[in-house]
């Protein structure tokens, strides 16, 4: 017969799922479902948390950090539009000057590949990174016209991507706003990731950025 004591009880098998999803779960995961807190944050609210169950009493498990499965037809889909379940974004803000005249290149694809937006914005004087922000938010907003499903995005810009990932805090004034309305309308679509590109990767909103600029000084 198996002891009483031979597994830890409710409160101390709470304890250790919580240190293993602060443990496990990737950054990028952590960002997604607590769009508000940096991941180390989170990571550290669930060790306390884990720490101060401890051991030995019934207490309800926490749920699962999973998000329930979207019903066909929902309204974070595509609206049926695309081919595939994915929608490629990739952006970029060219500064001349820094700050100087400024401008934002986007490049919309499906999951296959076809190019389904290529637009460029004169953004007036701006500098580097706040140029990055205002053409992400311009893509976002692009998208959004296909409704609100699942979102591959693509940046150049390093500093942006750990900064939508957490990894990075926003300290400049002039881009904290910028950042805040981004993970606000980021948090209407179904899903998303943001990956850091190399620029020769990012040639078509660049040209489209760059393009808009000129257009503007001629």
């Amino acid at each position: 017969m198996r002891s009483r004591h031979s597994s830890p009880g409710r409160k101390g098998q709470a304890a250790s799922i919580l240190e293993t999803l602060a443990e496990k779960i990737p950054d990028h995961i952590l960002q997604e479902y607590f769009k508000e807190l940096p991941p180390k944050k989170v990571r550290n609210i669930l060790q306390e948390a884990a720490a101060s169950i401890g051991p030995g009493t019934d207490e309800p498990v926490p749920p699962a950090l999973k998000r329930p499965p979207e019903k066909p037809g929902s309204e974070k889909d595509w609206k049926g539009r695309l081919k595939g379940r994915i929608l490629q974004l990739y952006t970029d803000g060219a500064s001349r000057g820094n700050p100087g005249e400024a401008g934002a290149g986007v490049a919309i694809l499906d999951e296959l590949g076809e190019e389904l937006v290529a637009t460029g914005e004169y953004l007036g004087q701006c500098t580097n990174n706040e140029a990055e922000y205002k053409a992400l938010l311009l893509g976002l907003a692009r998208c959004g016209e296909f409704g609100h499903g699942r979102l591959k995005i693509h940046l150049d810009s390093e500093l942006i991507v750990k900064q939508i990932r957490g990894e990075y805090r926003v300290k400049h004034p002039n881009l904290l706003p910028l950042f805040r309305e981004t993970m606000q309308r980021l948090s209407g679509f179904g899903a998303f990731s943001i990956t850091h590109v190399r620029r020769e990767k990012n040639r078509r909103a660049d040209g489209l950025a760059n393009e808009a600029i000129d257009n503007h000084m001629q």
